[in-house]
């Protein structure tokens, strides 16, 4: 059994993590709508850059539902910024692609968005390393929740 300082620091990190990600977002919207996109086009896009999938596909990698994904692939197909090609596994799921131009725009959007972090980043002094110490902690805790606490469920068990 962990300590109650233990247990509050965590609450208090989730909490942060929280916060964390509603600034962050913000400022996703603000250089995603410079750039003439939303944030929605913007993951979308930045998915398909991997590969060439299905919305299906795109919708699993983004832990969103089919149905958002397909409105915003179906937005950005009237855009021309990506296109649908033939599926050699399964006719019925085409496979969605970026075209030049959906790669020139997710590059804009890519170089806005590094630009903004840079000048942020400047203001502190975080570097490299306390930022992957942090990334460490949170993919310990991503795995944690991922396993559902059976580790510590089986160790209670097994006292």
């Amino acid at each position: 059994m962990r300590s109650s300082a233990t247990v509050e620091a965590y609450r208090l990190l989730i909490a942060d993590v929280y916060q964390l990600a509603g600034l962050s977002r913000h400022t996703a919207e603000d250089i995603a709508r410079e750039e003439g996109q939303s944030t929605a086009r913007w993951h979308v896009l930045s998915v398909l850059s991997e590969r060439p999938m299905t919305v299906s596909g795109a919708a699993r990698r983004l832990g969103l539902t089919r149905q958002s994904v397909q409105r915003v692939v179906n937005e950005l197909k009237a855009a021309g910024l990506v296109v649908g090609t033939a599926n050699p596994h399964d006719a019925r799921a085409p496979l969605v692609r970026l075209s030049d131009s959906g790669g020139q725009t997710l590059a804009r959007l890519d170089a806005a968005g590094r630009r903004h972090r840079s000048r942020l980043l400047a203001g502190t002094d975080l570097d490299a390393a306390s930022l992957n110490q942090a990334r460490t902690t949170i993919h310990q805790l991503i795995r944690m929740l991922s396993a559902g606490g059976t580790e510590a469920t089986t160790n209670e068990t097994a006292r």
